[in-house]
Formats: C-alpha cells, sequence, structure tokens
C-alpha cells in the first residue's frame, strides 16, 4: 500500500515537471510573438511615414510641371488675339510690333520666373529627399537594434528558463530515483 502511494506521487512529481516545462516554453513563446508584433508595427508606421513624404514631394514636382503648362496655354490664347483681322494696314504693323514686344517681355519674365520655380521645387525636392531618407536610415537601425536587443533578451531568457527547468526536472528526477533505490 506504501509503495503504491509512493509510485503515485513520483507519477505526479513527473507530471508536475513537465507541466512546468510546458508552461515556460508557452511564455517564452508568447514573449517572442509579441516582439515581433510590436517591431512589424513600427516598420508599418516607418513605411506609412515615408509614403506620406513621397506623395508630398510628388505634388512639389507637379506645381513644377504645371506651371509651364499654364504659361504655355496663356501664351496661346495671345497668340490666337494677335490673329484678329484689323482695319488698317499701318496701324496692324504698328500693333503687331507692339504686340511682339509684350509677347518678348512677358516671355522673358515667365521664363525666369518658370526657372527660378523650378530651381526652388528642385532643391527643396533634394532637400526632401535627402532628409527622407537620412530619417528612414535612421528609424531602421532603431528598429533593426530594438530587435537584436529584444531577440538577445528573449534568448537569454528562454536559456535561463530552460536551465531552471532542466535543472527541476532533473532534481525531481534525481529524488525519485533516490526514494525508488530507498524502496527497493
Amino acid at each position: 500500500m506504501a509503495t503504491q502511494s509512493k509510485e503515485n506521487s513520483s507519477s505526479k512529481s513527473k507530471t508536475q515537471a513537465k507541466r512546468a516545462t510546458t508552461e515556460a516554453r508557452h511564455t517564452v513563446d508568447a514573449a517572442v510573438s509579441a516582439d515581433r508584433k510590436a517591431a512589424k508595427k513600427i516598420v508599418a508606421a516607418e513605411k506609412k511615414t515615408v509614403v506620406a513624404e513621397k506623395n508630398q514631394v510628388q505634388a512639389v514636382a507637379e506645381v513644377a510641371v504645371d506651371l509651364p503648362v499654364g504659361v504655355a496655354l496663356s501664351v496661346s490664347d495671345r497668340i490666337a488675339d494677335l490673329v484678329e483681322p484689323w482695319t488698317g494696314r499701318s496701324s496692324a504693323e504698328k500693333q503687331l510690333k507692339s504686340y511682339r514686344m509684350q509677347v518678348r517681355k512677358t516671355l522673358k519674365r515667365t521664363e525666369r520666373r518658370g526657372s527660378s520655380a523650378r530651381r526652388k521645387a528642385t532643391t527643396e525636392a533634394r532637400k526632401t529627399r535627402n532628409r527622407v531618407e537620412r530619417e528612414a536610415r535612421k528609424h531602421q537601425r532603431t528598429v533593426e537594434s530594438t530587435l537584436k536587443r529584444n531577440r538577445n533578451e528573449v534568448e537569454q531568457r528562454v536559456r535561463r528558463t530552460l536551465e531552471e527547468q532542466t535543472g527541476r526536472a532533473q532534481g525531481l528526477v534525481d529524488q525519485v530515483t533516490d526514494q525508488l533505490a530507498a524502496l527497493r
């Protein structure tokens, strides 16, 4: 009767040791999963930031392209007004000369404004691109170092927990072995 009771208690000890080891593994797996999810969220947020800044740069570039097109359309309208028929030849020639001068002035002014706008847009786009790339590299390094640190911590925890659980299990096995030896 006493032998049977000791066998039941040794079975319970083995079962408890197995259960403790399994629970430790589940705890470690949950910690690793949480760190991965956090890292994925950080990476997703960084990607959204980069896309938003890229869209801003694209909008500036579109403005730089739209300006010359608008100017070309304005010039086209003005030229169409020049084609209208005039009553006298000399007044028509005078009017044409006046229009030519106005068109030259307007084209020069427009060319200067377009050139200035293009330079500003190009400079701003370059600055923005460089800033976005620099920040993206910085965030990437931060995320990578955080992931590496978290991975190392988790690995250390896993090793420590595994060693503790193995030690406990070995202790229980030794205890059961001793008890069985004492019974024989």
